[in-house]
């Protein structure tokens, strides 16, 4: 379906003063043809006659005019339909008159999402918008005008399973707009759902394809080697992936997915404990590694030290002392407990 833009339709002032003085016409005819054309004996003048039922069925048919008259604020737009067939999509903001037999059609209208940006049918400064050919495109119900705003759906926490299969909790915003509104309404049911929908697929997808941590012999870019990537670590190339997945699945409805953000990301309650104990762990030992190697060079820095000095002079036995008694105290939790040694060292 290819959208057409009705932009010779703005003439609503011209056509409501139009009809506002047709109606007063209308009256004025009735006053006249009564006057003229009927008397206390019965009729007198059959053009008078004829001028007051003129003027009688304007004034019970005329206020179908009125029925076409609409208001459209900017970044608003309202798909037309007449009889079934689709006439066109009024998208500018302004004053429009269009067919009073034409019904607008919005079938996400009383589709609410965890979202922004809706257009609300119950908004006080929304019921003076006049209805279409008795359908009302506003009329303190459901709104039928389709937001071009960009809006942000909060898609709400899932339970995935990692690269790994550890089950993790993520939640995604996501910022979207409506750009073709002939393919939102004609070629999906109700398009709010639909990318809703597709949200969670495409989310469940690439999620799948990252170890929440970053993990050895992990391939996230599908090129064959082992990489860094990890929902934690690449949130950004995540979100953009998350993004482009979710625009192939919307682009037939019409939809531009401007950007897609992680907005909560955890392990799951059942596991947060355990892989908790398992970073400490790998703290623990990360620290310890850099506290021996530490240590190391501080011991090949005093034999150095002492051999250059030419201070003492030690055999490997008591190199191998020196040695053993520095990497206690110095890789040890507790401050060490010094021992005089008041004999010869040998």
């Amino acid at each position: 379906m290819e959208e057409k833009v009705l932009d010779k339709n703005k003439n609503g002032l011209t056509m409501l003063l139009l009809s506002l003085f047709l109606y007063l016409a209308a009256i004025a005819a009735m006053i006249v043809g009564g006057i003229t054309g009927l008397s206390e004996n019965g009729p007198q003048n059959p053009l008078g006659i004829a001028l007051f039922v003129v003027g009688l069925v304007y004034v019970l048919l005329g206020w179908i005019l009125f029925c076409g008259l609409t208001v459209l604020r900017p970044q608003e737009a309202v798909v037309l339909t007449l009889f079934g067939k689709y006439i066109g999509t009024l998208k500018e903001e302004g004053f429009y008159w269009v067919n009073p037999f034409c019904s607008a059609l919005n079938p996400a209208a009383e589709t609410k999402l965890k979202q922004s940006g809706d257009v609300d049918g119950s908004s006080p400064r929304n019921l003076l918008t006049l209805s279409t050919g008795g359908q009302s495109i506003q009329a303190g119900g459901a709104s039928k005008k389709i937001s071009l705003k960009i809006m942000t759906l909060n898609n709400s926490r899932q339970k995935i399973n990692d690269c790994l299969g550890n089950p993790i909790e993520i939640a995604i915003a996501v910022m979207w707009r409506v750009t073709d509104t002939a393919k939102a309404v004609f070629n999906v049911d109700n398009y709010k759902e639909y990318l809703s929908l597709q949200c969670d697929s495409a989310l469940r997808n690439i999620v799948r394809l990252y170890p929440y941590d970053v993990a050895e012999n992990v391939d996230t870019t599908g090129d064959g080697l082992a990489d860094e990537g990890s929902l934690r670590g690449s949130s950004e190339v995540v979100a953009q992936r998350i993004r482009e997945e979710i625009q192939n699945k919307v682009e037939q409805a019409g939809l531009e997915i401007v950007e897609a953000r992680i907005t909560y990301l955890a392990y799951a309650p059942e596991i947060a404990a355990a892989m908790l104990q398992r970073q400490q762990a790998s703290a623990v030992i990360d620290a310890r590694k850099m506290i021996v190697d530490g240590a190391v060079g501080m011991v090949e820095m005093a034999l150095g030290r002492l051999s250059e000095k030419d201070l003492v002079e030690l055999d490997e036995e008591r190199k191998a002392a020196m040695v053993s008694n520095l990497l206690v105290v110095l890789c040890s939790n507790r401050d060490a407990q010094p021992v005089v040694n008041s004999g010869s060292l040998y």
